[in-house]
């Protein structure tokens, strides 16, 4: 006996209806992706990375450092998960609620071999359109971050010190000490 075929995801409703599966499913502009999990230095980067952060805006309440999963929706049919973002939030009334979110100051994402591309083009292009101010492509096997402003035409490439400043508050992140030894 065959099993029916699975109804095609096309629209935000269709993505959160479907069941825990342990894997990554995100809509890109109606696109349905799924990645798999990802790597421990993936988890170790958004880690350092997540600490630094947090460590940065400890004094700025309204603005949460939040890592996925995650529904971030950017449109009507675009829902993405960030390895790492920052939104502001009133420390009063915090959402309770992923469709609740605003769409982030900052989007990070930690390149794999199974999502490079679409890291770099399409989810560039959707965070950029919805109002992300940053986006930093975490490139691991290069030990560089390309960071994308608003605007630009092309990335700034980081490779030694990640100087930021977002709505007020800033910091600097010596990537040495976020990438994982090599080898």
């Amino acid at each position: 006996m065959s099993m029916p075929a699975p109804q095609p995801v096309t629209t935000i409703e269709d993505l959160l209806a479907l069941p825990d599966d342990g894997l990554r499913h995100e809509l890109l502009d109606g696109e349905h992706v799924v990645t798999p999990a990802p790597s421990p230095d993936h988890q170790r980067v958004v880690g350092e990375l997540h600490s630094h952060l947090r460590r940065v805006t400890t004094d700025r309440p309204d603005l949460e450092v939040l890592s996925s999963p995650a529904d971030i929706q950017l449109g009507p049919r675009t829902l993405v998960q960030p390895d790492l973002f920052i939104v502001v939030s009133d420390p009063e009334h915090r959402f309770r609620d992923w469709a609740d979110a605003p769409v982030p100051l900052l989007a990070v994402e930690i390149l794999s071999p199974s999502t490079a591309a679409r890291d770099r083009g399409k989810k560039r292009r959707l965070y950029l359109e919805a109002g992300v101010e940053e986006y930093w492509i975490v490139d691991l096997d290069a030990r560089l971050v390309e960071r994308w402003k608003r605007g630009d035409a092309r990335p700034e490439i980081v490779e030694q010190q990640l100087d930021w400043s977002l709505a007020g508050a800033a910091g600097s992140v010596e990537l040495r000490a976020v990438f994982p030894p090599p080898g």
